[in-house]
């Protein structure tokens, strides 16, 4: 008994000293139940793959594509204040309402505006006012109302002078004014209309009482037409078609021109810059002598050659030179902006686009006009990094010059009515007080044109 007990005993001892040859866990599971084997296997995978992402979250700083200017009002140093004019903008889409007369005329608003041509912003806002939100039907909610006016209509009506054609808008103005009570309310200084160039802006500033107390919005702001820049707004006139470099980003390695200056010599200024750097080799002046700028002088003739030019010019060049002349230089400043070449304006006084939004130090030089000659010293003086700077927010700031059937946020059209809507401030007379105050000061019936 003792022999067999020690034999046995031996054997346990051999059995404890031998490995585990039990198979692993997932060969048990693939025998005994492999489908609750997968699915504990996948459990534990989903768990190990949300701790990873966990800790990504939590101690790696975020990798988020963004584009490269998500925000392009707070991404570049080209506005005053960039962060309050996104929510002064912001509030003006929300709140902000214009009130449009009617027709008077049944067949007046069917004549279609013209979206071609140097007239072609007028046509261009007056639509997209139509069909925008800010229009109301309601003027008790309007913070502004807006005199048609326009050239288009005229021409259309085959008035070819600039005495006919003020005495149409003055005898529209006062059938307005007549009609309904909103003007008398502020004399017209809630109210605004739209004119562009020439005969449209001659006309009007021959009704004095129009031009003097409501805002214009002009194409050409100039002291020249009496522009005044605490009550009017610049309108920026269409250029079409824009053609821009594929990459506009690395567009400043083909600026392979220094300076570029083209126009007609029809001032003294004009006259001494063409004889200071015509022969400088680093500028390329083309005046009306030269038979080249017939070809590129007049935005108006929508011709492909002609833009190929212009677009061979301004896209190859890094200063275009904006003197002033007869007439006003905006066309020029805004040729500059949309093909990226950073302008040089030599003008005593130009109240540039937009001025109350944008800082124009950062996207242009000023010159005065009699520092014509310190113009090739001032541009050298440019280093390599401030031009990228510059050129790189007058990239940012093209779309607010441009006009498009359907308007797009931040476009030209917004752009205006943003400029209305900081014009919106205005005092209202208590009807019963200039009723009273009239009454005693002048006969009635004088005092009737202004009383609702």
């Amino acid at each position: 008994m003792a022999k067999h007990r020690r034999i046995k005993e031996q054997k346990q001892r051999d059995i404890q000293r031998q490995p585990d040859q039990r198979p692993p866990l997932i060969f048990c599971c693939h025998h005994r139940n492999a489908g609750l084997c997968t699915l504990l296997i996948i459990l534990i995978a989903c768990l190990l793959g949300f701790c990873f992402i966990l800790y990504l979250s939590l101690w790696v700083p975020p990798l988020v594509f963004k584009p490269r200017y998500q925000d392009s009002v707070a991404s570049t140093h080209a506005y005053h204040s960039p962060e309050d004019f996104k929510l002064d903008y912001e509030q003006m889409e929300r709140e902000f309402k214009v009130f449009m007369y009617p027709d008077l005329d049944e067949s007046y608003y069917q004549t279609p505006l013209s979206l071609t041509g140097k007239y072609a912003s007028e046509g261009y806002f007056v639509k997209n006012l139509m069909e925008s939100q800010f229009l109301t039907h309601d003027p008790d909610e309007a913070h502004l109302f807006f005199f048609p006016i326009f050239c288009t209509q005229t021409k259309a009506a085959n008035v070819r002078t600039s005495e006919n054609l003020t005495s149409n808008v003055e005898k529209f103005f006062q059938k307005l004014i007549h009609k309904y009570p909103y003007w008398n309310r502020t004399l017209g200084a809630d109210h605004f209309f739209v004119t562009c160039y020439d005969t449209g802006v001659e006309a009007t500033e021959r009704v004095p009482l129009l031009v003097k107390n409501s805002i214009r919005v002009v194409c050409s702001p100039s002291y020249a037409v009496g522009y005044n820049p605490h009550k009017d707004v610049s309108l920026p006139p269409v250029k079409l078609p824009v053609f821009l470099p594929a990459d506009r980003n690395n567009d400043t390695k083909s600026r392979t021109t220094f300076a570029l200056w083209r126009g007609r010599i029809n001032s003294e200024l004009r006259a001494k810059l063409e004889i200071m750097w015509e022969n400088d080799s680093e500028f390329e002046i083309i005046s009306n002598n030269d038979s080249e700028f017939e070809i590129i002088s007049n935005p108006i003739k929508y011709t492909s050659e002609g833009f190929r030019s212009n677009r061979t010019k301004f896209s190859t060049t890094k200063f275009c030179i904006c003197a002033h002349g007869a007439n006003d230089n905006t066309p020029c400043i805004l040729d500059s902006i949309l093909y990226g070449c950073v302008p040089v304006i030599i003008s005593d006084y130009n109240d540039l686009p937009f001025s109350d939004i944008l800082d124009w130090s950062t996207i242009s030089f000023t010159l005065k006009e009699s520092d014509v000659h310190l113009l090739k010293a001032v541009l050298l003086s440019v280093s390599d990094a401030v031009y990228e700077t510059m050129h790189k927010s007058i990239l940012e700031i093209q779309k607010h010059f441009h006009w498009h059937s359907f308007t797009i946020k931040y476009d030209s059209f917004h752009m205006v009515m943003y400029e209305l809507w900081l014009r919106r401030h205005v005092i209202k007379y208590p009807r019963q007080r200039v009723s009273i105050s009239l009454h005693a000061e002048r006969n009635e019936a004088h005092a009737d044109i202004f009383i609702d």
